[in-house]
């Protein structure tokens, strides 16, 4: 039998916070010695170090710092786990979170990692060595270990942002798939056909990844193909947005449409047309995603989708706080929110709309 095949018999028996025990049978050390590397003390070969770690990364073993400590192996926090504060999208999923949690005697505890994967296992590893009594985490998508940590946790996990996929638990939020298609299926009633797409690098960025494919699927059969794409990192989102716009307007002087991955760089596009004197949304027009409140100053509104934040963090909050109380929602693993797609002042009526 190979070592995958014994770790997959291990776990798959175990649905209980792992023990040293279960890693000393995994890598065929002792416990003692286990305790040693998985604490970082003791001298131990490196040979015997990385076999150990290996076993419990494939594990998905976390030690528990308040082993002892109290009756229940749990404390009252619970680790929400998102990507990045300074995306304006975040703040308000956690303050429907902390709003929710408010009474129940749970305390959120944030992380935040960068997009990165390996971030996120280092920040999993962390909260849940804490033992909290439930994780909310941004996304369906996690490496190896992270999967494995969150399979074996033992309390109630909540995926947020997208239901596209399997969930580990529970998920809540919104289909990304369908969010791209329902804007393609708008802009296309429109009349528009030279279309250029503006956005975040998507291999770490999955839910964009998601609303793009929709988008261009849609697209395709209606027989139309993104005339011109550009993508970012890092940096002020409405400056890239103004630095992007003007690039692609040179470059595809002939697109009649501008779709952007978020609110942010299509507020730094719709800027920069109108100090150029382009008519929008008649000679170009421009969608974005997210529907942030912050942007209803602009001299127009700017199209866009609600992408129900705050009743992701209310509904997963509540999915924890009942959880703990040994309650069901009774709404299942996949709790779907609808977004709702707002032309605003930048994407033509259809003769549906008048």
């Amino acid at each position: 039998m190979t070592q995958q095949q014994q770790d997959h018999n291990v776990s798959s028996k175990i649905r209980r916070p792992l023990t040293l025990r279960d890693v000393s049978e995994a890598s065929g050390v002792s416990e003692m010695t286990v305790s040693r590397v998985l604490r970082n003390k003791g001298d131990v070969s490196s040979a015997t170090r990385q076999k150990v770690q290996d076993a419990a990364k494939r594990l998905g073993y976390v030690p528990n710092k308040i082993a002892g400590a109290l009756a229940s192996q749990r404390v009252n926090l619970v680790a929400v786990i998102i990507p990045s504060l300074g995306n304006m999208v975040f703040p308000e999923v956690l303050s429907g979170i902390s709003e929710t949690l408010e009474n129940t005697g749970l305390q959120p505890v944030v992380g935040v990692t960068d997009y990165l994967p390996e971030k996120e296992e280092k920040v999993l590893f962390e909260m849940l060595s804490w033992r909290p009594s439930g994780v909310i985490i941004a996304g369906l998508e996690h490496s190896d270990a992270s999967q494995a940590m969150l399979q074996q946790a033992g309390i109630p996990v909540v995926e947020i942002m997208d239901i596209d996929g399997e969930p580990i638990d529970t998920c809540v939020g919104i289909s990304h798939r369908r969010a791209g298609r329902k804007m393609a299926e708008e802009i296309i009633a429109a009349g528009y056909q030279r279309i250029g797409f503006m956005g975040t690098k998507m291999p770490l960025d999955h839910r964009a990844r998601k609303r793009f494919e929709g988008f261009t699927r849609t697209l395709a059969k209606a027989g139309i193909e993104i005339a011109d794409q550009e993508f970012y990192s890092g940096g002020s989102a409405l400056v890239k947005g103004r630095e992007m716009t003007a690039k692609m307007i040179a470059r595809t002087p002939d697109l009649d449409f501008l779709y952007y991955s978020n609110d942010m760089i299509g507020a730094g596009g719709l800027l920069y047309l109108l100090e150029q004197g382009i008519d929008v949304p008649g000679q170009v027009g421009l969608a974005a995603f997210n529907g942030v409140e912050l942007l209803d100053g602009l001299p127009r509104q700017l199209a866009t989708m609600d992408a129900c934040r705050r009743d992701i963090g209310v509904k997963a909050a509540r999915v924890i706080a009942a959880r703990n109380k040994g309650e069901d929602t009774g709404e299942g693993p996949i709790i779907a929110l609808d977004p709702t797609l707002s032309p605003g002042d930048t994407l033509r009526r259809t003769k549906q709309q008048t």
